[in-house]
Formats: C-alpha cells, structure tokens, sequence
C-alpha cells in the first residue's frame, strides 16, 4: 500500500521563511564575539586551525536545524493511506434471550454448568463483534431487560459476568422473554434484526404464550433463532456440599421441548440449533450471525487513514537542542 505525505496544518512552513533570518543572525553573533589581541598575531596565524576551532563555528547549525524540525512538526505531517476507511457502520441489532432459570445449573457441561459455559461464550461472542449493536435479556419465571441495545461491549461483559441464577422468580417463561426481546427491537431501523433465545427447559410460567410472541416476531419480520442448552432427560443437578464441601450431584429429570423452539424459529424464519456441549454452543451463535444479512446502522461515508509523523521530528528538535547547549557546557565551553 503507498502512502502520500501531506500536512495538516500548511500554513505552519510559511515560518520556515525565517531560517535564513536566523543564520544572518547567527553569523553576525559570531563576528561580533569578544577575542582577545595580541601584538604578534602571525605567530598563531601560522598555526593550523584544530577540530575543537571548526567544531564550534559548526556548532550553531544544531540550533537551525532545532528550529527548521519544529516547525515542520508544527504543520503536522501525516502519511495518508491510499486505500481509503469506509465509515458506513455494518452490523445486524440482536437481542440475546438468556434462560437463567435454577435447572441451568446442571452440570452436563462438566467440568461447569450450563450457565457458566453461556456466559463464556457469551462473552467470547461480544469479543468477535465490532458494529453490532446486542441488547441482552434474562428470563426465568419472567423476563427483564438487562441492556438495551448497544455498541459498549466492555458493559455487556460486565451485565454478562455478573449473571446469576436464583435471582429471578423460578420457571421458564419463553413467551415473555421473546415479547421483552422483541419490544427491544421495535423501534430499530437496522434491515437486519434478530432475537436469539438460549433456553435449556420447556415454557411453564409468563403471561404471553410462545407461540403468540411468535406471531408477533413474524409481524415484525424479526427471525427468532432458539438454542437448547443441555441434553434433556436425567442430568446431573447439584444437591448441596458433602463433608469435604465439594458440590455434589443427583440425577435430576429436567424437561425440554425442542418441537416448541423448532416451532418459534420455522415460524419467524429463524433456525434451530441444539448445543450439548461448549462447541456446539458456540457454533450455533456463530451460524446465527453467518445467516443474517448485513445492513448498516448508520451511515458515514468515506476516510482516508492518517498517521502521525511529527513525533519524530520533535524528538529530533529537542535532542539537537540539548546536543547544542551540552557541547556548549562542556567540550566546546568558550572562555571567558
């Protein structure tokens, strides 16, 4: 890639019009120096000039070129790419739905439970994501909105590490957790939206039916892309420490109904996925993102990409300052 010097503030060089000012300066400093007189000049005349002689005559171009460097640092050179940055933001808006009802606490995703291994992939999700704005909403016995939708990931990991199960009223109410997500989604004028519901239990509280909130996805042109988490059937659940305070486990019946999320999903436009592991988890979020279409959030047209270069030059300015009056101090010191 080629990239083109330019300035950003031109006018600055014009000053450079002043170096030849300062050097007249500086010669005319020169000449009228102080020397001492002697009454047989010849006898010095006959003798070679030494380094130390030349060295400080030289010794006032370190302070031109000082000023020269900074006052081109002062019109702030940049290196202008030649491909220029799109700054049309591309992104799809997504509401995750997160099932924290107590039966994801089973532990078929040993050596963690279930919402462990969510909240990970959770978290490794929002840290692939660079223009998607993700809303996030809990469920249990109801449902809440935990984060509207948005661009600040570092808050969403935060909302995501701090999720509890126990916290909400028991049960799993799938309905109104899609009418929250859809809610979320309502007044969003991204061209892709998308609810994606991560459960592991068959709906059995709310006050919106599934299927209704369905309905409503579907008015809505919002696909809704469901997740069952676990394997259903006899699982391990933890039933308390034992004496050496280690979790212990009992096999615990815990019900699914992957023909209702197969419903919801063929009913928006959506896909199911089943996850009865870590990978698989992981997968479906992935294969959420790779059916959608993309759209752009906000438009922002083109920029080409600049980097800085004055820092050098300042560097360069100050060092052949300090150079100067170093040499003056020490080697080059003039008497008296």
């Amino acid at each position: 890639m080629t990239r083109d010097l330019v300035f950003h503030n031109p006018k600055a060089l014009w000053l450079l019009v002043g170096i030849p000012l300062l050097v007249a300066w500086t010669v005319l400093e020169w000449r009228a120096r102080a020397v001492f007189r002697f009454s047989a000049a010849h006898v010095f005349s006959a003798n070679r000039r030494g380094w130390r002689s030349y060295s400080l005559q030289a010794l006032p171009l370190f302070r031109v070129a000082a000023v020269g460097l900074a006052i081109v640092a002062l019109a702030r050179p940049q290196e202008r790419d030649e491909k220029a940055r799109d700054l049309s933001v591309e992104g799809i808006d997504i509401v995750i739905a997160l099932d924290l009802s107590t039966s994801m606490e089973a532990g078929d995703f040993r050596p963690h439970n279930r919402v462990y291994v969510a909240k990970e992939v959770l978290t490794e999700f929002l840290d692939s994501r660079t223009n998607d704005r993700i809303g996030l909403v809990v469920f249990a016995g109801a449902a809440y909105t935990q984060s509207p939708l948005t661009l600040d990931y570092a808050v969403l990991k935060e909302l995501v590490k701090q999720l509890r199960t126990r916290v909400l009223e028991d049960g799993t109410a799938i309905g109104d957790a899609l009418a929250i997500s859809l809610n979320r989604l309502r007044d969003s004028d991204a061209k892709s939206r998308v609810v994606v519901l991560i459960t592991d239990g068959d709906n059995n509280a709310g006050r919106v039916s599934p299927l209704d909130a369905a309905a409503m996805a579907k008015a809505l042109k919002v696909p809704v892309f469901t997740i069952l988490v676990g394997k259903g059937g006899k699982v391990p659940f933890p039933a308390g420490q034992d004496l050496f305070g280690n979790t212990a486990w009992r096999e615990m019946d815990i019900p699914v109904n992957p023909a209702l999320l197969q419903e919801i999903s063929k009913l928006t436009g959506g896909e199911f996925y089943r996850a009865t592991d870590r990978a698989e988890l992981k997968g479906g979020l992935q294969k959420v993102l790779d059916a959608m279409e993309r759209s752009k959030i906000l438009e922002g047209g083109a920029m080409n990409n600049y980097r800085e270069k004055f820092h050098q030059l300042l560097l360069w300015a100050f060092s052949l300052a300090w150079l100067e009056l170093l040499l003056r101090a020490t080697f080059l010191r003039v008497f008296p």
